[in-house]
């Protein structure tokens, strides 16, 4: 049997699954692969209990990439899945992965009532910003006027911003990372997994054939630091280098950039400092509204708070029925009230 302790000793390699990976040269996929692949032993699980779900996109071939369980099921739905799955073996590490068409088109309506009810899995939604699978339509996150093979004169949709969807779903635990930003994608990863209840994390990330340079003002390594805004509980919203070093100010719920003389400047100039706790979710809304090029992009933990597991809540009730009602009999049950028997 093997426990935490023996999970421990894994190494990546024995998270790498035999398949061979079939994605565009410079997928930003890649990159997501390799640090879950390389967070996966950090984490003390065994394999044999932890599970990836799946839906469709490119995003989606995800399980058959990683040497654990995992399922690879219908358009949108992998979800309700996942729910299925945690609310029946508790103890499993259960992650889904989905895409911003996947995810937020025709499984929309799936990813909002598995994020409300809080179970407690790891949703990685990987936003690109188009639908890579079948090749380069318009996606409910494409920007205003994107041109594509379904929009050729330009999409004319207002898009979802994924952070903004999860935290009006009431979301527990909701995120942002980077493909390309390899410590600090597994530092998210971490942090989800830790957290009890549902955690939604979007990962930006490059489709270098039908969406390529989307997100290149922040995956780019020189411009990442002008223009990512990196959320850290207890520290001020600032951003830049020294020498144009800015801040976050909020007035009536209302955000805007002021220029900084130093770090220290912040506290005296009303910089906002971060707080991932905040019970309602109006302040991380807030954050969720900054974009480029007016503002940075928030990257890290925007909201963090504690509430029942929907599973611990499902248990529970189980329990109390079996104690209060025995632990009834299928067949009984079936033929109780009333019945009747179709003859040919």
């Amino acid at each position: 049997m093997s426990t935490a302790a023996e999970a421990t000793k894994l190494s990546r390699k024995d998270f790498v699954s035999d398949q061979d990976v079939r994605w565009c040269p410079g997928c930003g996929d890649y990159a997501i692969l390799a640090q879950v692949q390389k967070v996966m032993p950090e984490l003390g699980v065994p394999r044999e209990n932890i599970v990836f779900v799946s839906g469709i996109g490119c995003s989606s071939r995800f399980p058959y990439y990683m040497n654990t369980f995992g399922f690879h099921t219908i358009h949108g739905r992998a979800p309700s899945f996942a729910s299925g799955i945690k609310a029946s073996r508790p103890e499993l590490s259960v992650w889904v992965v989905t895409g911003d068409g996947d995810g937020l088109s025709i499984g929309g309506n799936h990813l909002l009532h598995t994020v409300r009810r809080n179970l407690d899995l790891q949703i990685l939604l990987f936003n690109n910003q188009v639908y890579g699978l079948t090749k380069g339509q318009y996606s409910p996150t494409s920007q205003l006027g994107m041109r594509t093979k379904s929009s050729p004169t330009g999409s004319i949709d207002h898009p979802i911003d994924p952070i903004s969807f999860a935290l009006g779903c009431g979301a527990t635990f909701v995120a942002r990372s980077i493909d390309t930003d390899a410590q600090h994608l597994q530092e998210i990863l971490r942090r989800a997994h830790a957290h009890r209840g549902t955690a939604f994390v979007e990962i930006l990330q490059n489709c270098p054939v039908f969406n390529d340079g989307i997100w290149k003002d922040v995956e780019d390594r020189k411009s990442r630091v002008d223009n990512t805004l990196h959320l850290e509980h207890g520290e001020p919203l600032t951003f830049g280098v020294p020498g144009r070093r800015r801040g976050i100010v909020m007035t009536g719920g209302v955000a805007s950039v002021i220029k900084l003389e130093d770090q220290e400047d912040a506290a005296e100039r009303g910089v906002v400092i971060h707080n991932q706790s905040h019970e309602s979710p109006a302040y991380a809304s807030v954050l969720a509204t900054l974009k480029l090029p007016e503002f940075p992009l928030p990257t890290g933990v925007f909201r963090q708070v504690d509430r029942p597991c929907y599973e611990d809540m499902l248990t529970a009730q189980v329990d109390e029925a079996i104690e209060r009602k025995g632990v009834g009999n299928l067949r009984d049950l079936l033929h109780s009230g009333d019945t009747w028997r179709v003859e040919v």
